[in-house]
């Protein structure tokens, strides 16, 4: 047994989970090995430390958040022919057969050969299926509270036509429907956590639209809270619609808050879209006798490499010749 193999088998023995032949086998290896005696003693005393603190269940929505999201990454990624998992399995068994027999060797290259067949066409069989349908129930707004660890994700969200009536669908350990207004702080919380649904670019742009609406509108639009989903998804989101909505809703507070004024200098300089870089100049025009407004414009007037946005930064820059 080399030491890398016995590092890994002391974590398992410290848990309990090394099967006896394989314990003795470490045993014996430990006899012999100063270094490895001394990594054993290691993870014994921090096991010992880490048993001095309690152990605090996770939330079990939380759990089933987590397991949502981490389905919907693997779902995301691209399928792998059945001879790479093969080979991976080989490497993954490679330390093991390092030790082996060469009758068991080959027992194991074989076992791993039908294993990853027999995994090959699950996989294809399972992504045949389609998801079975999961009953929706209809909850009062005070049934459950939208926390983080509540809400596994936002399937979708619905406006009636010129009404603040609002229904979002979520889902937690079951599917849920919500009805509500748009100042209701239950469908806003939704709302936000809805800004965040990386794998719906419809989901996120519904969400972040209305609540750039409510801002348009003078409705409650406080710094954190609204605002703040705003500017992470004028900075961060990766759809040039969703942060176009982002950007509109902000327009009424530049002028107030210095970091929506900082979310808009940074769209002008660095988002990928021209059409939002050119409505980011228009709506800082009226803060233009800002220190840093002035630099940033000046600056992009000179040397930006898109000629539209240097000629909308020197027609702003015009209108107020005492900052030439």
């Amino acid at each position: 047994m080399n030491c890398e193999l016995a590092h890994e088998r002391i974590v398992m023995a410290a848990y309990g989970e090394l099967p006896d032949d394989e314990t003795h086998e470490l045993d014996r290896h430990l006899a012999t090995c100063t270094e490895c005696g001394q990594e054993r003693e290691q993870m014994q005393a921090l096991k010992l430390l880490s048993s001095a603190y309690p152990v605090e269940e996770p939330n079990a929505n939380l759990v089933a958040r987590s397991r949502i999201r981490l389905e919907e990454a693997l779902d995301a990624l691209p399928p792998t022919r059945w001879f790479e998992r093969l080979l991976q399995k080989l490497r993954n068994n490679a330390a093991s057969l390092q030790s082996a027999p060469i009758a068991a060797s080959l027992l194991l290259v074989i076992g791993g050969g039908v294993g990853s067949l027999g995994g090959y066409f699950v996989a294809q069989n399972h992504t045949a299926r389609t998801t079975p349908t999961t009953s929706i129930a209809d909850v009062s707004n005070k049934a459950v509270d939208p926390s983080e660890g509540e809400v596994a994700n936002i399937s979708s969200i619905e406006r009636q036509p010129n009404s603040e009536f609002v229904e979002v669908r979520y889902n937690t350990l079951v599917p849920r429907v919500v009805h509500g207004s748009l100042d209701d702080q239950y469908i806003r919380r939704l709302l936000m956590l809805a800004s965040e649904n990386a794998s719906s670019v419809g989901i996120r742009g519904s969400s972040v639209g209305l609540l750039a609406s409510e801002c348009r509108a003078g409705h409650e639009c406080q710094p954190e809270g609204i605002r703040d989903v705003l500017m992470v998804s004028l900075r961060y989101d990766r759809n040039a619609g969703v942060r176009q909505k982002a950007l509109e809703g902000l327009q009424p507070y530049v002028a107030e808050d210095v970091h929506v004024r900082d979310a808009m200098l940074e769209a002008l300089l660095s988002d990928p879209d021209p059409h939002i870089r050119t409505e980011a100049i228009s709506i800082l025009e009226p803060v233009e006798a800002d220190t840093s407004v002035r630099q940033v414009l000046r600056s992009v007037a000179s040397s930006d490499h898109n000629p539209r946005i240097r000629l909308a930064s020197r027609e702003v820059l015009s209108r107020v010749p005492a900052f030439q």
